[in-house]
């Protein structure tokens, strides 16, 4: 009851004076939200140039590809039926209708899918902004933009950049949430939970967010019988129903994926097959990380707001992940906006010392100046967020995305035959950004039944001169080869000697990640070409 009257005295919706028509004021200056944050996030996609993990290509795009042009890899992931075709079939539409406007160009293929990802991100980014003002005002709401991460990541197609959106929205319509739900209608409710079934839909771990927020509002509500059975029950049954149908379409047979998924991931543990980290890692380094200097104003913003049922489910969702042995950022993703709303709490404290927060909109912009400590705040943000945003999208691991942009634009031109990938699986995009149907291998690292058996690619990694000797024993010669600058070194000899030279080089990175520098891609070309 403490925590209720406190966000009830803060909530702007008490505090306010009256207006002649809050409602339409309330709507336009939404639509003015959404419009910046559509502006900000449309440019944001189009500044992000560099690659981060093989789902935003192999798991969206190579798959959507293959939907709407009847040709793209499928990787294991699809063979034993632990994916759902529900995000593919956004871009699908998408390459569909490019298709027939003549605009499936190199250029376009490349810029779409982000473009089209960047408009639901702002979606996510209004509602963002709804909630903070729901519950702590205005001026809380004007920071998440600002955050290195959410700008690295949020425009990506990867399946955890949407399920962050429908979170976003979700939470904004349970009632468990906000200050007061005696008037809040039952649609509203109604309509957050189809929002997580189709969250849960398209990531079946968005049910670790859910189940807490489903238990949370069991804990709260009044009519728990009607919550149960008559929305829960109906609405959860109805979403996996049409999306078990979608799949039995695309797979040709019935399918359970979110079953399938768990089997994998949870009972056998498959996702430990690509690496583990210490149980702490989100706390020391995951999460920390993706925060970065936002980090204190965050635990600060929690200590001061006591709104603990957001700042627990951080915690929860954390905390359970922290239990799996796989760990990546990008799992955790969809709670980072919730820690971010908590840094606008403690900046708006900061911005207004003597006023609390809701109470005064824009309190700090009426005499037209911020106290010196907010100068600050905003000055350390601004000077280690926007160049940490800026490298990572624009320099790091850029190359992997410019060597598949070259090829596109030569097999236009009828210079690239076929294509061998000497690196590491599922380096580099694919079918989805050549768009051309040519021959391509790359070195496959799907997890094998028997433990401890190296795949193609880790046998690679240990041996390129040998593999590569081996494999080109029975290979169809390729027209152009690509390669790290790491293996190139080792693979010298034998690139000369099967009549190879370089065509082409790109920067990749300043500083190795999960492996040896991979400073550079080199292209090779067969001599002749």
């Amino acid at each position: 009851m403490r925590q209720r009257r406190r966000a009830e005295v803060s909530s702007p919706s008490t505090t306010e004076p009256e207006t002649q028509n809050p409602d339409r004021s309330d709507s336009e200056k939404t639509r003015r939200v959404f419009l910046f944050c559509l502006a900000f996030r449309l440019t944001n996609a189009l500044l992000v140039q560099t690659y981060f993990n093989p789902d935003e290509h192999w798991q969206a795009l190579e798959v959507a590809h293959r939907i709407a042009f009847g040709y793209g890899h499928l990787t294991w992931e699809w063979k034993k039926g632990i994916r759902s075709y529900l995000h593919p079939l956004l871009f699908a539409l998408l390459y569909k209708v490019m298709a027939f406007l003549g605009l499936d160009t190199p250029l376009f293929m490349i810029k779409a899918p982000r473009l089209l990802q960047s408009i639901f991100s702002a979606v996510g980014d209004m509602y963002l902004y709804k909630l903070s003002v729901l519950l702590f005002g205005h001026q809380v709401a004007k920071w998440a933009l600002t955050n290195w991460f959410m700008f690295f990541c949020i425009t990506r197609t990867l399946s955890n950049s949407m399920e962050t959106v429908l979170t976003l929205v979700s939470l904004y319509y349970w009632p468990c949430l906000r200050p007061s739900s005696s008037k809040i209608p039952l649609v509203s409710r109604k309509f957050g939970l189809a929002i997580a079934a189709i969250a849960c839909a398209l990531r079946p771990t968005s049910a670790i967010t859910w189940l807490y927020i489903g238990l949370l509002e069991l804990f709260v509500t009044r009519d728990r019988l009607r919550f149960i059975f008559l929305e829960v029950a109906p609405i959860g049954v109805l979403v996996l129903g049409l999306t078990c149908i979608l799949d039995r379409w695309m797979y040709g047979s019935w399918i359970l994926v979110p079953l399938n998924f768990l089997k994998f991931n949870f009972l056998s543990s498959g996702g430990d097959y690509y690496g583990t980290h210490k149980w702490h890692w989100y706390f020391s380094q995951g999460f920390t990380v993706m925060l970065f200097s936002f980090l204190p104003f965050s635990i600060v913003g929690i200590t001061q707001s006591q709104q603990w049922k957001l700042s627990g489910l951080i915690a929860w969702v954390l905390g359970l992940y922290s239990m799996l042995g796989h760990k990546e950022f990008r799992f955790v993703l969809p709670v980072l906006p919730i820690a971010l709303m908590f840094s606008g709490y403690s900046l708006a404290a900061i911005s207004t010392p003597n006023s609390p927060i809701g109470k005064k909109r824009g309190s700090s912009s009426v005499s037209g100046k911020w106290p010196p400590k907010m100068r600050l705040a905003v000055l350390l943000l601004l000077a280690t967020n926007i160049p940490m945003a800026f490298y990572m999208s624009l320099i790091h691991q850029r190359g992997t995305e410019d060597v598949m942009n070259h090829l596109s634009k030569e097999v236009l031109n009828e210079k690239v035959k076929s294509v061998l990938f000497l690196m590491p699986c599922h380096a580099t995009p694919y079918y989805s950004t050549l768009h051309r149907e040519i021959p391509m291998h790359f070195l496959d690292c799907s997890p094998s039944e028997n433990k401890g058996v190296p795949d193609e690619s880790d046998r690679f990694m240990m041996d390129p001169a040998g593999f590569a000797s081996e494999n080109a024993k029975n290979w169809s010669i390729p027209s152009h080869i690509v390669l790290f600058e790491s293996e190139e070194n080792l693979l010298k000899d034998f690139l000369v000697s099967h009549s190879y030279r370089e065509e082409k080089r790109f920067f990749h990175a300043h500083f190795k990640v999960d492996r040896d520098l991979q400073a550079s891609v080199a292209v090779y070309v067969l001599t002749g070409q």
